[in-house]
């Protein structure tokens, strides 16, 4: 596939590559859903460059990883959002060459990207990926993580709480006819995210995410049932 990308004057870093920007990337996701849009790509940054400074991660590869991580395929009910990490690597790979980067550094940021899901796939291995890694995961939990989370079924036609089957419950699998609701992703995946971050400082901070998140849940499951 070939990306057509835009040339942006700005200033380097120390090594002579240019760097993308916020003014950039927000041109990337002018299509993007809100889920996955402008201002997760903010959070997200905002997050690595948090954690980055504090384990002394490579700033700049922490940088144009965070602005092109959902850059492209990324909208979550498109055909593309299964493979999004891929096509997504791709287009910064265009980006960072048109501005000069070397492979030498480009490849670091396109494994961050690669390796930044949840689900199964290249697994985060430099400090950049695993940061990259947790700052992704750590606005899936908490306010932004419940927000998300119903934005998501909202545009999927899903229901916000249906009760879960045994099935479900025991081995993550829906019967027939089950709807995924936001009460289910919560159980298979969300309650989850915390055991999957990759440092310390992330951990540290999902916790009190946590805790919003479980008791946002457990009150919608308890208000659906009659019980709260």
């Amino acid at each position: 596939m070939l990306w057509v990308v835009r040339p942006i004057v700005r200033p380097e870093d120390p090594d002579g590559n240019q760097l993308p920007t916020l003014e950039q990337a927000r041109a990337w996701y002018a299509d993007q859903d809100p889920v996955h849009g402008f201002d997760h790509v903010e959070r997200v940054l905002a997050l690595a460059q948090k954690l980055g400074s504090e384990l002394g991660a490579d700033l700049e590869i922490l940088q144009a990883a965070a602005l092109l991580h959902d850059a492209a395929g990324a909208a979550p009910l498109s055909k593309d959002r299964a493979a999004h990490e891929h096509s997504s690597a791709e287009f910064a790979r265009a980006v960072l060459e048109q501005e000069g980067w070397p492979p030498a550094r480009i490849e670091p940021v396109l494994h961050c990207i690669r390796a930044h899901r949840y689900r199964e796939g290249e697994q985060p291995i430099s400090l950049e990926a695993q940061v990259l890694f947790d700052a992704d995961k750590l606005d899936v939990i908490g306010a932004f993580g419940v927000a998300r989370t119903i934005g998501y079924a909202v545009q999927a036609g899903t229901p916000i709480f249906a009760e879960p089957s045994v099935r479900f419950l025991d081995r993550g699998e829906l019967e027939p006819g089950e709807p995924h609701s936001a009460y289910h992703e919560y159980l298979f995946k969300l309650r989850r995210v915390r055991d999957r971050l990759r440092t310390e400082p992330a951990r540290r901070l999902a916790a009190e995410r946590e805790q919003l998140l479980r008791t946002f849940f457990e009150q919608l499951a308890a208000e659906a049932r009659g019980e709260g």
